[in-house]
């Protein structure tokens, strides 16, 4: 596959990554966490490549193509910028999606640009044969190229090439660091000589430069993640921690609840006795009234009318 088409197919990959991120709801934060880390790894992949591989041979093999290269590297600064930002962002963070959105334009300017100016330019001044070994040495690059972006780390030769594969190891989690930056270096110069028909370049291939840099850059890059486990580890103990206390809280609250209800339970009945006494009291006066006012009207009017009918019949 030649350079170019394979450049394309990059940026129709990270396209329909932004594509989905649009469709994605407002509550799809699972969704757009994963979409923006398939974004942020696709990007610093393909940052990594155009910088250490494409950048060169262009500035080398096309003329005038000095500005377009460097207008580029610039938009590729501000773009590992932000995704080195959305790396430590969650979705529900209210700049999270505003920042993404941000991020698309960004991409989708420089990709035209790209398209429309620098690919055709590249076409023109490389034959087919020398477009298909920089599409080799773009994939190639691939397999050692940094899954995430270090927007501090140098974007042109020969530093970009050793810190470049250095980052790419540490995030694949790999060996032989040295070596393998020395290798790119070495890999990237013979390939624009090849290219443009001149002499390889002179560098730090194979000397204590190298050696020294990847060492210094590899001890960075190590305190940095000795740093950020224990920002996990902090993190992890904090959340821990304020899981413990809501739970003793919950605890203590449900505690006082019941107590309170018990307590509401007791005062409620003992209130319900109490006004049940007086009507009690007064259904069983008025009950003993009525039971006296009976007998007086029906027994004694009773016993006087016999005695009236009695004289009656003397």
């Amino acid at each position: 596959m030649d350079a170019i088409t394979l450049l394309k197919r990059d940026h129709r990959t990270v396209e329909e990554l932004f594509k989905r991120f649009e469709k994605a709801g407002d509550r799809a934060n699972t969704q757009k966490r994963q979409i923006v880390d398939r974004i942020i790894e696709e990007l610093s992949v393909h940052a990594v490549i155009e910088e250490q591989v494409l950048y060169p041979v262009a500035r080398a093999a096309v003329s005038g193509a000095e500005d377009t290269v460097l207008e580029s590297l610039e938009e590729h600064h501000i773009v590992k910028w932000v995704l080195s930002e959305l790396e430590r962002m969650q979705p529900t963070e209210e700049r999270f999606d505003a920042k993404v959105t941000v991020l698309m334009e960004n991409v989708r300017h420089h990709v035209k640009e790209e398209e429309g100016e620098l690919f055709p330019n590249l076409r023109r001044a490389l034959t087919k044969a020398q477009l298909d070994e920089l599409g080799e040495a773009l994939d190639e690059a691939k397999k050692s190229a940094s899954t995430h972006p270090h927007p501090r780390s140098p974007d042109a030769p020969p530093a970009n090439a050793v810190v470049g594969a250095l980052a790419g190891v540490v995030d694949r989690v790999g060996d032989n660091i040295s070596g393998l930056t020395q290798g790119g270096v070495a890999a990237v110069q013979d390939l624009i000589a090849r290219i443009t028909g001149g002499r390889p370049a002179a560098g730090p291939t194979g000397s204590s430069v190298a050696r020294s840099r990847a060492n210094d850059v590899r001890r960075t890059a190590s305190n940095a993640a000795d740093g950020a486990a224990q920002t996990a580890r902090s993190a992890r103990s904090g959340v821990a921690a304020t899981a413990r206390a809501a739970k003793a809280g919950a605890k203590a609250t449900a505690t006082t609840a019941k107590k309170s209800a018990r307590s509401t339970r007791s005062t409620a009945k003992r209130a319900t006795k109490a006004s049940t006494r007086p009507a009690k009291k007064v259904a069983r006066a008025t009950k003993s009234t009525a039971k006296t006012a009976s007998r007086s009207t029906t027994k004694r009017p009773a016993k006087k009318a016999t005695g009236t009918a009695r004289g009656s019949r003397s």
